[in-house]
């Protein structure tokens, strides 16, 4: 059995609107669905899909399933009304009793155009205190609370009226040997919204403008005394009929019927030997034909030797004809479109004219066209949407590739086919690195040890780039170079990079050399100064970064010490008062810059570095300093060095006289900011 997509597409209506996208998704997600592949409206799902939807809603709702069926009950028929079955449902009865005995035909009707809809059946019956008796049978088991929704969204909405509805039974009818039937009763209170409204059956209705009210309860039919018809004019003139009696032995039927059933002609013939029941389901028998008196019947003509599908299948009504004791069947052929009418080998001609068949299968022949346009329509919308969401997450991955070439702002002028224009950033700080030794590491290595080896380093520091919010310049064989300020404007640049320093450094010490096997490490040298910048190139773009700052910041990554953080002058002060720890370098002869006074990044007070052993490490003898920046007695480091003991200079080192000893020891001091 299966649904059609409507069923799922009102499902999802309902949970976004009363639950949100985000909760719609995590039932998606719970179901396993795709939101387009599995929501076509004129597609059929199987029952274990749309169950499968039901049970995720459930789940993810924390509602039990009873309580979301009930919900969407209710929700079905104002999704019914607002897609255009507003007109069809309010003409079904004019009140809940005939609406309701009015639901078969409605479904009958809404099978010639969806094939092999699988409906429920509905009756229903009138008690001495005004309740009703609602009877519900249908193949799908535990569905009955879509009922109690349905219901009272009926009520409420097309006749002002509260229906209060109660469970009284359940059980299951054998149909066949394969098909179980379940039969729902519900006894149904209904309650007036306005006490002073009157349910009498009148009709309203305007007329040059005025109005009138026309009862039905005044109308009183007359009945001629003898029929003014002979036997084979009734058989003319009813081409489609049958009567029957109680046994269900066949006693009259009408001629195009027996041109279509050939049995029908035959004497003491029965109508389960000429007709299978379709619907209601149910057994054929008298009693179950009484009880389902006001539904539409179809019945399947017999034919031997004929496919099932080369069947002809006839709908109409049952009546009770109480002065004879007998049953009529008054019918017409069921046929949905002029094709089946020629597989059937009927003709319009065989169907009389007052009978609406003939409309019915041209206008429905034309919905036919219509859903089929419409289903296809849902197809190459679906896959429209699917090769939308593929080609956004590949636009995405572009984005992402073009966002790791040049930087946001400069990738979308581009895109949009703008100029990108060069600017002048007064203030930057610029960080570069390379790895110590790597000459001879790649002179001792394969080519794609070196690769890995350099991949597995550049991605811990491309991930640190996001942590610390700077923008990374390139990479040219072992060098890494990353700017903060530009080119988004940062106040904080510097202490941006030199978070990002002091993680690299401790990142590159898990990367071993492919030649040694152990922790590879890295100089690197901070300045910060002026920077001009810009896009250049049109075939490989790329976003480059000139002046003096620039050869600067090379030069205190060149000029540096293995498994350190060279600071320049510029950078050292532009972060005072951050609680940075710093060892001073002294006086440094820098290449094409001259005697620089520099320093070592070593830390901050919350996070000291695990220092390299080398001749910079060795405090020896020398106290940490602690230099103020602020205050009335503020003081200069170069002041503070001076007061705490002579300092001789020695190009790259600085060594300082021991004070308690006359042993010269080279050494750096350590300061507090």
């Amino acid at each position: 059995m299966s649904w059609y997509g409507q069923i799922h597409v009102a499902v999802r209506e309902l949970v976004l609107e009363k639950f949100g996208e985000d909760n719609w998704k995590r039932i998606l997600q719970k179901a396993d669905l795709d939101d387009n592949e599995h929501f076509m409206v004129f597609h059929r799902y199987t029952d274990s899909v749309t169950f499968k939807l039901i049970g995720a809603v459930s789940e993810i709702l924390g509602v039990p399933v009873t309580g979301v069926l009930e919900v969407f009950g209710e929700y079905f028929f104002q999704y019914c009304l607002k897609h255009g079955y507003d007109k069809m449902l309010k003409s079904l009865g004019e009140d809940l009793t005939s609406f309701v005995q009015n639901l078969d035909s409605l479904h009958s009707m809404l099978a010639m155009s969806y094939k092999n809809i699988e409906a429920p059946s509905f009756r229903c019956e009138t008690n001495e205190d005004g309740t009703l008796i609602l009877h519900y049978y249908t193949v799908r088991p535990g569905l009955y609370p879509i009922v109690i929704g349905l219901v009272r969204a009926v009520g409420r909405d097309l006749f002002n009226t509260n229906a209060i509805l109660e469970v009284i039974n359940i059980s299951s009818q054998q149909l066949t040997e394969k098909d179980v039937q379940e039969h729902v009763s519900f006894k149904v209170t209904l309650v007036d919204k306005n006490k002073n409204t009157s349910k009498s059956a009148k009709v309203v209705y305007q007329h040059s403008g005025e109005m009138k009210v026309y009862s039905r309860d005044a109308f009183t039919p007359t009945i001629p005394s003898n029929l003014q018809i002979s036997a084979k004019n009734f058989c003319l003139v009813f081409p489609y009929h049958v009567i029957f009696d109680k046994d269900l032995s066949v006693k009259q039927s009408g001629i195009m019927i027996q041109k279509l059933c050939p049995t029908l002609s035959e004497e003491n013939t029965f109508m389960e030997k000429c007709f299978n029941l379709v619907h209601p389901r149910m057994k054929f028998t008298f009693s179950n034909i009484l009880t389902f008196i006001n539904a539409n019947f179809v019945l399947e003509i017999k034919l031997k030797g004929l496919a099932n599908d080369s069947s002809i299948k006839v709908k109409g009504q049952m009546v009770w004809l109480e002065d004879v004791d007998h049953m009529i069947y008054i019918c017409s052929p069921r046929l949905a479109s002029l094709t089946e009418l020629m597989e059937k080998n009927v003709f319009l001609s065989d169907i009389p004219i007052y009978d609406v068949t003939r409309e019915l299968v041209l206008l429905n022949q034309q919905r036919i066209a219509e859903i089929e346009i419409s289903k296809k329509l849902d197809e190459t919308t679906a896959e429209l949407r699917k090769t939308s969401r593929a080609l956004e997450a590949e636009k995405q991955k572009t984005d992402m590739l073009l966002y790791q070439m040049l930087p946001v702002k400069a990738a979308d002028q581009l895109r949009e086919g703008k100029p990108v224009e060069a600017e002048k950033f007064e203030d930057v700080t610029i960080l570069f690195s390379d790895i110590v030794t790597f000459t001879n590491i790649a002179a001792a290595c394969a080519p794609l040890q070196i690769v890995s080896m350099l991949n597995s380093l550049y991605h811990r520091f491309d991930s640190l780039t996001n942590t610390h919010d700077v923008y990374k310049v390139e990479t040219i064989g072992d060098a890494y170079m990353v700017v903060s300020g530009a080119p988004e404007i940062s106040e904080t640049h510097a202490q941006k990079v030199s978070n990002f320093a002091m993680d690299m450094v401790e990142d590159a010490a898990n990367v071993s050399s492919p030649a040694t096997g152990l922790p590879i490490q890295i100089r690197v040298g901070i300045h910060t100064g002026p920077i001009v910048a810009g896009v250049v190139g049109l075939k490989m773009p790329r976003y480059c970064l000139f002046g003096d700052t620039v050869n600067t910041a090379s030069r205190m990554e060149s000029h540096g010490v293995p498994g350190r953080i060279h600071v320049s002058p510029f950078t050292y002060n532009k972060i005072q008062g951050g609680n940075y720890l710093f060892r001073t370098r002294g006086d440094t002869e820098i290449k094409g810059k001259g005697t620089m006074h520099t320093y070592f990044l070593i830390g901050r007070n919350d996070r000291h570095m695990k220092e390299p052993d080398d001749e910079f490490t060795d405090e020896g003898d020398y106290p940490t300093i602690k230099v103020s920046h602020s205050g009335e007695n503020a003081t200069t480091a170069e002041e503070e060095l001076t007061r705490s003991s002579s300092l001789t200079t020695q190009s790259p080192t600085i060594k300082i006289p021991d004070v308690t000893s006359d042993k010269p020891i080279t050494s750096t001091t350590c300061i507090v900011l």
